[in-house]
């Protein structure tokens, strides 16, 4: 496993559309690791690929529940609404209030080709929100209701 350079904003491959994976195969694999691994040392939530410069629908995230590996991931179902914080490791020191479905059900490939379904709740709803965002091209901070201030940051951790 290797640490990916995380792509910070103003680089144009975060506002590009993420391809599907079309073969899940040894390399797909290593890219998704590579990524887990980049998350976790950057203390994030979440990374999808295209911020690590690879243009494939590849998504990490761990809420504190254990790693999900997402490939091509699409939303089909959303409920709710919730506006909390957020922040994003490709623009660091950023936070803003985004408005989020409350729950999301989520159909992906797992690493083995399965075709599988995830109900998000809460911040796993968001994030699973905010990383899809990503491969479309689109960043939280074209969302953001407003921005926070250093005092209202406490806790608040980057997708």
């Amino acid at each position: 496993m290797a640490i990916r350079y995380i792509r910070k904003i103003g680089d144009p491959v975060l506002r590009k559309k993420a391809k599907p994976v079309t073969e899940i195969n040894p390399h797909i694999i290593t890219i998704l690791e590579d990524m887990a691994e980049t998350m976790y040392l950057n203390d994030g939530v979440g990374l999808a690929a295209n911020q690590v410069g690879i243009l494939r629908r590849l998504v990490v995230i761990d809420v504190g529940e254990g790693l999900l590996e997402l490939i091509n991931p699409e939303i089909v179902y959303e409920e709710g609404e919730q506006i909390g914080p957020e922040g994003c490791l490709s623009i660091p020191g950023v936070f803003g209030e985004v408005k989020r479905p409350q729950k999301v059900k989520v159909r992906y490939l797992d690493r083995e080709g399965n075709v599988k379904e995830i109900v998000g709740e809460d911040l796993l709803a968001r994030a699973l929100c905010h990383e899809i965002d990503h491969l479309e091209g689109v960043l939280f901070v074209d969302k953001v209701i407003r921005f926070l201030d250093k005092e209202e940051l406490e806790g608040v951790k980057e997708v």
